[in-house]
């Protein structure tokens, strides 16, 4: 009995037809055209709101403008008498002893405090969200509050233990009510560089610690020789931004001494806003706003330098 075998062949699979060249190119730029609609609100809005600003006010600081009626061009003297100006100096001289120890203080505080939590404690989430809560209130009614402790609640505590230097406000002391700002200073400031320093500590495998510990090496060892390497980064990031935020400081004067005693916590912020729209120096204080904003970038770009170094001598 014969038997017939039948075959069945397969199609072979069709290739999926792509679109002619012409089609994608015209895609392509269409996806271009696009990006560049959704970017040009933003850069308007920059260039209007920022960039237009400060070159009108690089303008107006070679003038004698009073911030109103009539101006008169005086070329590089306004920028000249600021570098004899014992009010402008001693201005940059509180803002930069005020940034640097309060830099330091912060990042201190932000690192030891990050460390604790993130290390094996109970309630470590709802610390991290109470440490997050001075970074989100308004700083300005946060002063109003310390100059009510520090003019209030404490002298009276100081007056019933008897206790001499607390019995007086700290900020009438021209010697002293600068620390009254660098407390409501760190206070603020210690919230945000948590976080950062908390991100950071999550990137550290876990792995290393755990053989660092089988090495016998004890908890400083360990966040001498992995914890602070690994987040250096994040460590010049907290640095360059705690150094700026805190060159500019204003909100946190105005409410506890409004630049007093006298002018003994004047920051050259304060004194810009003094001088410029209370006291009819406005081209001669967006003199000195040139020459602060010149002195920001420098003291950045020479921190990024070093810390950077840093860096990759750490790695």
């Amino acid at each position: 009995m014969a038997t017939t075998t039948t075959t069945t062949t397969t199609p072979a699979p069709t290739k999926a037809a792509s679109p002619p060249k012409g089609a994608r190119r015209k895609s392509g730029a269409g996806t271009a055209k696009a990006f560049y609609w959704m970017v040009l609100p933003a850069f308007v809005l920059f260039l209007v709101f920022h960039t237009l600003p400060v070159l009108q006010g690089i303008f107006y600081s070679f003038t004698d403008s009073p911030g109103y009626g009539k101006w008169n061009f005086v070329g590089l003297s306004n920028y000249i008498a600021l570098f004899s100006d014992d009010r402008v100096l001693a201005a940059y001289l509180f803002t930069f002893k005020f940034a640097i120890l309060a830099t330091v203080l912060v990042n201190a505080f932000a690192l030891a405090i990050a460390v604790a939590l993130n290390g094996r404690i109970k309630w470590k989430n709802t610390l991290r969200g109470v440490y997050f809560i001075p970074n989100i209130l308004a700083i300005l009614v946060i002063g109003y509050v310390f100059q009510y402790l520090f003019s209030g609640t404490l002298p009276a505590i100081g007056a019933a233990l008897g206790i001499d230097r607390l019995s007086t406000s700290i900020l009438a002391d021209p010697k002293l009510a600068w620390v009254g700002i660098l407390v409501l200073g760190v206070w603020q400031a210690t919230a945000f560089n948590i976080i950062i320093y908390l991100a950071g500590l999550q990137t550290v495998p876990a792995e290393l610690y755990e053989a660092a510990a089988l090495d016998g090496a004890g908890p400083w060892r360990q966040f001498r020789s992995i914890t602070f390497p690994m987040i250096a980064s994040f460590f010049t990031i907290n640095m360059v931004l705690a150094l700026k935020g805190f060159m500019q400081v204003f909100d946190h004067i105005i409410p506890l001494t409004n630049g007093g005693p006298g002018t003994s916590t004047e920051s050259v912020s304060v004194l810009i806003y003094k001088g410029g729209f209370q006291g009819g120096e406005y081209g001669y204080q967006l003199a000195n706003a040139v020459i602060f904003m010149i002195v920001i970038v420098a003291f950045a770009l020479f921190q990024l330098r070093v810390l950077q170094r840093r860096e990759v001598s750490a790695s």
